[in-house]
């Protein structure tokens, strides 16, 4: 259940509330997941430094320094996936969290079940039916997805895992447009729960780093009413 690659996978925890620290380890525990807890944001990011984490799950609302910048000190670190968690409806929360780096996020109060499945999404790698090509070109922009390098007119482009696996689903959909339920399901791997905002702001987060200009797209196109497509 919460093994990886042969070993169990690693969670950083990063929670003010001792109560709800102490239930989220406990549950994930129970789940087969090796959690390492942490009560700050400086914490938190001493932790990751000395061991890194497969998972970092960040509570926006923390004293010190607050989960969004721990998620972007972590992000200048590191791919490794990140979960926000915000206690507030404000969806300038979420979109804040995307922004910083996070790949998804939860509200509270969340069922342990729910984050774990989240968790078990989030290290799935690409599947598709029969394994993308090892090489794919389109203009300047150079995808190689067994070795997950991307670059641009010859650049190396850095890109989260999670920004990886979306730019390589739109790349092998043959120049189809993918809807952001498609893109929820095969890059995030829900099929039961979708937030179109994961998709959007993950898309902007890809323009930044593969186009030329972000603002006039060349390769990741918006298809209004419809989703996103890669042009060749």
């Amino acid at each position: 259940m919460g093994q990886h690659c042969g070993v169990s996978t690693r969670i950083l925890t990063v929670e003010d509330d001792e109560r709800i620290r102490t239930a989220v380890r406990l549950a994930l525990e129970e789940e087969g997941w090796d959690v390492k807890e942490t009560a700050s944001g400086e914490a938190a990011l001493e932790a990751f430094t000395r061991q890194p984490a497969d998972v970092v799950l960040i509570d926006i609302m923390l004293p010190g320094i607050d989960g969004f910048e721990v998620c972007r000190n972590i992000r200048r670190l590191s791919d490794v996936p990140i979960v926000m968690v915000t206690a507030r409806s404000d969806s300038h929360d979420v979109v804040a969290g995307l922004e910083a780096g996070a790949d998804d996020y939860l509200r509270k109060p969340f069922d342990p079940k729910e984050l774990s499945a989240r968790i078990r999404a989030l290290l799935r790698r690409v599947r598709t039916d029969d394994g993308p090509p090892t090489r794919i070109q389109i203009g300047q922009l150079e995808i190689l997805p067994e070795e997950g390098v991307v670059r641009h007119a010859g650049d190396d482009a850095h890109l989260t895992r999670t920004e990886f696996r979306l730019l390589v689903e739109l790349a092998t959909a043959d120049g189809r447009v993918l809807s952001r339920e498609d893109l929820l399901e095969k890059v995030w791997g829900y099929d039961y729960f979708g937030d179109g905002r994961l998709v959007d702001v993950h898309v902007r987060r890809l323009r930044t780093k593969i186009e030329p200009d972000p603002a006039n797209p060349r390769y990741v196109m918006t298809v209004r009413g419809m989703g996103y497509k890669l042009q060749a």
